[in-house]
């Protein structure tokens, strides 16, 4: 018999019903001991944790705090923004900074609570 390449395999796969299918992993299980399924199922939530840890961030003032004038300073300093458009930032509980590395938003949201504020990273 032929050795089959993965796409060819797979043409063939397309081309079973269901019934059959089921028919092949039976033998599968038989032939190797090992549950094809079981090793899809294992598979899939490895693949969602790599997902759960997203490469983008966003940085976003929740609270202000007392030392409002320090956190507008700071936030005028990260985002090389003017004056008001800062205010505006650190008054309107905006955004100081989107899709940045998840280690540049920790070292702002540092900068941000040491000044005083309230940050949000997600």
């Amino acid at each position: 018999m032929a050795k089959l390449n993965k796409d060819d395999f797979i043409s063939a796969l397309k081309e079973m019903n269901l019934l059959e299918i089921k028919e092949l992993v039976d033998a599968m299980k038989e032939e190797f001991g090992v549950d094809p399924s079981a090793v899809a199922v294992a598979a899939a939530p490895a693949a969602g944790a790599a997902e759960a840890a997203p490469s983008q961030v966003t940085v976003s003032i929740t609270d202000a705090g007392a030392a409002k004038v320090g956190v507008i300073k700071v936030v005028k300093e990260i985002t090389g923004l003017g004056l008001k458009e800062s205010k505006d930032i650190v008054d309107n509980n905006g955004v100081v900074k989107e899709n940045i590395s998840v280690d540049e938003a920790n070292e702002i949201k540092a900068k941000l609570e040491e000044a005083g504020a309230t940050v949000e990273v997600k």
